[in-house]
């Protein structure tokens, strides 16, 4: 099971978003995602966010907030517990990420973009402010097959 951070930058109404495009035999290839990236050892979610805000980004996270948790299971790739954080308060030059582009997009533009069905759901949640969530997203491949918030049930 891994640990990973999933980070979302905003500014002016816009996300800081990376356009997978870069790796080899990557999950998210060719999808939009946050900031983020596995845990290494001895890291809290807030250590591993930091760091992987940093080595991605060039910037340095400075107002931001815990959200949740998200459990992905997968029948390709696995289960993981993604720890989710909002920021809105930052410092640094954006600078080039070696593992795809990194662009500012419009929140209502995000969702025509191709990511996965799931993190849908957690960016409504995100921008209604929900409190400490935990959310389940259950894939076959890259489809959402289930949800679950709070441990009830979502319609998908």
């Amino acid at each position: 099971m891994k640990n990973t951070s999933l980070c979302y930058i905003e500014k002016d109404g816009k996300y800081l978003m990376l356009h997978r495009v870069k790796k080899v035999n990557d999950e998210n290839h060719d999808k939009w995602i946050g900031i983020g990236g596995k845990f290494e050892y001895g890291e809290s979610p807030e250590d591993c966010m930091l760091r992987e805000v940093r080595e991605e980004t060039g910037l340095s996270a400075e107002d931001w907030r815990y959200r949740g948790i998200v459990t992905f299971v997968s029948d390709e790739w696995g289960t993981e517990y993604m720890h989710l954080f909002h920021c809105q308060g930052f410092s640094g030059q954006i600078k080039d990420c070696d593992e795809g582009v990194l662009e500012w997009i419009e929140k209502e533009r995000l969702l025509s973009l191709p990511i996965w069905e799931g993190d849908k759901i957690f960016l409504r949640l995100l921008d209604s402010d929900e409190p400490f969530f935990s959310l389940k997203l259950t894939y076959s491949g890259d489809k959402l097959m289930g949800a679950a918030l709070n441990g009830k049930k979502l319609e998908i």
